[in-house]
């Protein structure tokens, strides 16, 4: 893993695969870091030239005052630059997937394909925003094994065997007031509904239909705003966290997408 610091000072982790094909820029999920892309790396990396960040706050890369999800598509972009790297698909999940929707509306050229899965343009209800903030304090103050169990239940379903090594991380990493930026940024985002119509990006949507976090009925509204949306594919019985735990059914479709849009450009 390599560190870049990048406009403002923020310091941003990475891991660039290398490879001689096509840019693909991998975004994980909250709570997550780049490990969470190792299915798709085993699978279909050698074709590209896989490059998956640790976002503001995951993994390796910290987070040490107030930022937003513009800020962090931001940083990806600082990343790419540094890389040299002009243009880049993306694939993100759930919070990857509120970042790559950004970065198709800050740099549209750059983005050659989008593909986001269990992800949403809409701001978090106010219901579910008071629920993500109760759950943060109880990980800002050490996490109570039953919570950290029911964070698990909603990301990964019921019976992901590799949930174990996620949630010990949880419980190492995610405390005190770390917690609480984490959940703000999460539940203060901004809404992009009445913009989707502004990205010009081939765009693939995926959704799990038992997504614990997001209704299928939010995927459909990605693809009836976006303009250029693949019909919405569906993943039965496909969990929130649906590129690790539904990594075989996913990667099919994702490298159809790629295939068709990224690979040999």
């Amino acid at each position: 893993m390599t560190s870049v610091t990048v406009p403002g000072g923020q310091q941003v982790h990475y891991v660039d695969h290398g490879g001689d094909g096509p840019a693909v820029l991998m975004l994980h999920s909250f709570l997550m870091d780049h490990g969470m892309w190792q299915p798709q790396i085993e699978d279909f990396g050698a074709d590209y030239r896989v490059i998956a960040l640790d976002e503001r706050g995951h993994g390796e890369t910290p987070a040490e005052r107030p930022f937003d999800y513009w800020d962090v598509a931001r940083d990806a972009f600082a990343v790419l630059d540094h890389l040299g790297v002009e243009r880049t698909a993306v694939i993100g999940t759930s919070q990857g997937g509120f970042i790559g929707l950004r970065m198709a509306l800050l740099a549209p050229e750059r983005i050659t394909a989008l593909a986001v899965l269990g992800t949403s343009a809409d701001a978090e209800t106010p219901e579910y925003a008071a629920v993500y903030r109760q759950i943060g304090e109880v990980f800002a103050q050490g996490g109570a094994d039953d919570v950290i169990e029911g964070v698990a239940a909603i990301c990964f379903g019921d019976g992901f065997a590799g949930a174990g090594p996620w949630k010990a991380r949880w419980r190492e990493r995610v405390r005190g007031d770390h917690a609480r930026l984490l959940i703000h940024v999460l539940t203060g985002r901004d809404s992009l509904a009445d913009r989707l119509g502004e990205i010009q990006t081939p765009t693939l949507v995926l959704h799990g239909t038992a997504d614990r976090a997001y209704a299928v009925a939010q995927a459909e509204a990605l693809v009836a705003g976006l303009p250029h949306a693949e019909p919405l594919v569906t993943v039965e019985d496909g969990a929130h966290f649906l590129s690790l735990t539904h990594a075989a059914q996913v990667n099919s479709h994702l490298k159809g997408f790629l295939a068709a849009h990224v690979a040999g450009r």
